[in-house]
């Protein structure tokens, strides 16, 4: 009992710890100049790689009209392009311009300086702790359960 109290508590601290890390991070990433949307779906684009607009609308859990208008937006600063699919022509992939990559690159990296200058902030013993939990932290979305998962 006393470890699943601990668990819960850890659970419940974690969320909380994510949630303040998000919004802290959202005037970070105002300074990119794109809608948090298409911010979003412009990473999935850069580090997952091209894909048709439904299969990005899957993955940032919005309808397929809105993804076609984040896209729309994208491919209107030129940060993205719609192309055929390089086997089936039928197919229209949305896929990250080198403008949008390299708006991308700089908007991840803005975030980590953030991070470490967050972290360099931190008393030693935290730090030495969040680096170490790192790791096991990244892959713990991988172990929620969930319809997509």
């Amino acid at each position: 009992m006393a470890a699943a109290q601990g668990l819960d508590d850890a659970a419940r601290e974690l969320n909380s710890a994510a949630i303040h890390l998000l919004r802290g991070l959202k005037a970070v990433d105002r300074r990119s100049g794109l809608t948090p949307a298409r911010l979003s779906a412009l990473s999935v684009l850069v580090f997952v790689g091209a894909m048709p607009v439904g299969r990005l609308a899957e993955i940032e859990d919005v309808a397929s009209p809105t993804m076609t208008r984040i896209v729309d937006g994208l491919e209107e600063l030129g940060l993205a392009r719609r192309a055929s699919h390089p086997v089936n022509g039928r197919i229209r992939m949305v896929e990250p311009t080198p403008r949008g990559t390299a708006r991308m690159r700089r908007a991840r990296d803005a975030r980590v300086r953030a991070i470490v200058a967050a972290l360099e902030a931190s008393p030693t013993r935290e730090r030495t702790a969040i680096v170490r939990a790192a790791g096991a932290l990244a892959r713990l979305p991988a172990r929620l359960a969930g319809p997509d998962r």
